[in-house]
This record gives structure tokens, sequence and C-alpha cells, in this order.
């Protein structure tokens, strides 16, 4: 098969570990960036111009889209998908799963379990917000953030009304989230192709970090999930209607609760844990359905 993995940068460990698996299993594959390709809409021919040259005959995509340039990205998707190209997360599930408060309600509406959550429109009544996800200690997070950037844990009212108005001050939306003390700074990733978990890794913020992304210096290792956190993390990549997906969840008195879920989720963390080979899943999961 003819295989095309959407990113912007061949280098990075998720990206030459698609091509390797590939490759391994006799296919052909090239990384493409999304950003170079040119969209050609014409009355059912629809084409992709890529460096001058017309790209035909792809069987599979693999979109490994930065949060960044999802407009763009997924359009370019959504453009394979015009022309019968098989792609293992489809446009509509990623702009699902990018957009937090969208996905937020989705998650809830398919009766999952996740932290109490306030999205505000830049409301002038802080304290009000505050006391609805039952007050400080708790998260604040700027809708557009990506590994733990633009995450802040407030300690007290004080500091999270101050951060909730700087936020406002600049323009920047935010969700207000309540801080589960019981996590203790870990959260687990579910990683799932297909339907199925292909591993599991619990992660753990270094000391004194809250945020447990492995970019902040966290640290990660294998993991047994429970049957809930199973179906919790199964649910969640049915609901928002991907093929692979990360979904990010805290251990809670309350069971598990759903903090996100990643249509772009890394390879380098989970495989270097769980000592599985993950891209081989995803290239697998292609095999089957193209």
């Amino acid at each position: 098969m003819n295989i095309i993995v959407l990113s912007r940068n061949p280098h990075l460990y998720s990206t030459q570990r698609l091509v390797e698996a590939a490759k391994q299993r006799k296919h052909t594959c090239e990384v493409i960036d999304p950003l170079k390709c040119d969209i050609i809409i014409e009355k059912k021919n629809p084409a992709i111009l890529y460096k001058g040259r017309v790209l035909e005959n792809v069987d599979a995509i693999i979109p490994r889209i930065g949060s960044s340039v999802t407009f763009y990205g997924t359009a370019v998707v959504r453009q394979f998908e015009m022309m019968k190209v098989f792609s293992v997360v489809e446009s509509q599930a990623l702009v699902r799963s990018r957009d937090k408060l969208r996905s937020l309600q989705v998650l809830s509406r398919a009766g999952l379990g996740m932290p109490k959550t306030v999205f505000s429109n830049y409301t002038k009544d802080a304290s009000e917000v505050i006391a609805s996800v039952g007050g400080a200690p708790l998260v604040i997070k700027l809708l557009e953030g990506t590994q733990g950037l633009g995450v802040v844990l407030a300690e007290t009212n004080n500091a999270a009304e101050s951060v909730i108005e700087a936020f406002h001050g600049l323009q920047a939306r935010v969700i207000i989230q309540e801080f589960i003390k019981e996590a203790k700074g870990a959260d687990i990733r579910a990683f799932i192709v297909d339907g199925n978990i292909v591993g599991a890794m619990k992660r753990q913020g270094k000391e004194g970090e809250f945020r447990s992304n492995l970019h902040r210096g966290g640290s990660a290792e294998i993991i047994q999930l429970t049957d809930e956190e199973e179906n919790a993390a199964l649910k969640a990549a049915k609901a928002l209607g991907l093929g692979v997906c990360g979904v990010d969840m805290l251990q809670s008195s309350r069971g598990p609760l759903i903090l996100e879920v990643n249509s772009s989720p890394g390879l380098e963390g989970i495989e270097a844990a769980t000592k599985k080979d993950i891209a081989k899943s995803i290239i697998r999961y292609i095999e089957r359905n193209v």
C-alpha cells in the first residue's frame, strides 16, 4: 500500500516510527507536510498538489496534525477523504477532539465522569465561577493549550480570580476545573487503536509539579487498567469517533475522570513505558481497513 504520514516534521519520533513500521510491513510510506499541500476543488474531481505534483494512488493517511495548524491540516485530511482515501483519524473527529469545550460536552452527554468544569465567556463574576467548581485549589486551562502549556493551578480563591482576570484581559478563553487532590499529580493515558487499548501508562509529575506531561519532566510507567478505566477510555474514544487516540484520565475517589482525548498522541512515551510496538498496531489497523 501507499501510506502518507501528514506531519510537519519528518524527524519527530512518532513520525519516524510510523514510517519504519509501514516499511517493515512492506508498504511504501512518505511524510508530507500538510501546510505545503494545495487543495484543488473541482466538480467530482478533488485533488491535492504537493510541491508541484498531484498526489495519486494513495491508500491511507495517518494525520499527525499539530494543534496550531488544525484548521488547514483538517482541510487536507478532508480532501483526502473526498478522494476516497482511508484516514486513521477522520477529519470530523479531529475537529471535535481539538475543541476542548465541544469534546467535554460530547463526553458528558456519553455519561462519562470528568472533573467538574466551567467554561465562561469573559465573565466579570469570577468568584461565582470559582465557587461553582468547589473553590480553590482549582485548575485553569487555556482552551488552546497543549502539552501542559497554559495550565495553571490556583491554590487560593484570590489567586484564581487574578489568573482568570489576567487571561480575560488578554482575550484568552479559559476553562476552570476542580482540582482532583487524590490523583497526586499523576494521570493515566490509555492508547487506543481501532476500538482496542494497545497500551496504558501512568504519568507522574515531577516533584512539586501537578502537571504530569512528559514534556514537562514527568515520568511514565506501564500500568494495568481496571475494568472501569478500560470502559471509560473505550467509551470516550467511541463518543468522539476516534480510531486512534490517547485518552487521559485521573484516578479519583469517584472512579476514573476523563481529562481529555488526544487525537495525535505521541508514541515515544507510551512505547518506552509499555515496550510495545504501537506504530505497528496503527499500520495493522490500516491493513484491516484498506
